[in-house]
C-alpha cells in the first residue's frame, strides 16, 4: 500500500451500499517513529436492525495508535456510511468496524466504543480492544456518559 492507492481523497465518491462494498483506505505516517494515539469520532453512526429492519443509532468512539498507517478520514467517513443500510445487531456492528480497521492500518494498538441508543429500552454499548495499551501510551476517557438521555 503506497500514498498512491489512495482513491477516495479529492474525488466525488457516492455513498458505498454496504461494508463489503465500501473501500478503507491507509496513508503513510510520517510520525510511525512516535507513540501517540488518534481518535475518531462518529456521533451519528447509524444502521438497520437485521430483524425488524427498523433504524439504530450509535456514537462511536475509535481510538487508535497508529503504526506505519494513518487511516484516511474520508475513506473512513463513506465505510461509515456504508452500514445505513445494512442490517446487522449492534455488536456486530462495532466489531466489524474495528476489525476493518486493524486489518487495513495495523495499528499498534485499537478499543472502539460503541455507545448505542436504547431500542426497547435498553442502551447496548460494545467495546472492544486489540489488547492492552501500550506503556506509555495516553488513552483519555473516551468521554460519553453512561445513558440518561445520551446527547
Amino acid at each position: 500500500m503506497t500514498e498512491l492507492s489512495v482513491t477516495q481523497l479529492g474525488q466525488t465518491v457516492a455513498a458505498p451500499e454496504n461494508p463489503e462494498a465500501a473501500v478503507l483506505e491507509a496513508v503513510p505516517n510520517p510520525q510511525s517513529d512516535v507513540l501517540y494515539l488518534a481518535r475518531f469520532v462518529a456521533p451519528e453512526f447509524t444502521s438497520l436492525c437485521p430483524v425488524t429492519g427498523q433504524p439504530d443509532f450509535a456514537h462511536l468512539v475509535i481510538d487508535y495508535a497508529p503504526g506505519d498507517w494513518l487511516i484516511e478520514s474520508k475513506s473512513l467517513k463513506l465505510y461509515l456510511t456504508s452500514f445505513r443500510n445494512h442490517g446487522s445487531f449492534h455488536e456486530d456492528c462495532t466489531v466489524k468496524v474495528a476489525r476493518k480497521i486493524v486489518e487495513v492500518a495495523k495499528p499498534r494498538w485499537l478499543r472502539i466504543g460503541g455507545y448505542w441508543y436504547p431500542r426497547g429500552g435498553i442502551p447496548i454499548d460494545v467495546f472492544w480492544q486489540t489488547g492492552p495499551a501500550p506503556e506509555g501510551l495516553w488513552v483519555p476517557d473516551q468521554g460519553v456518559a453512561p445513558y440518561r438521555g445520551r446527547g
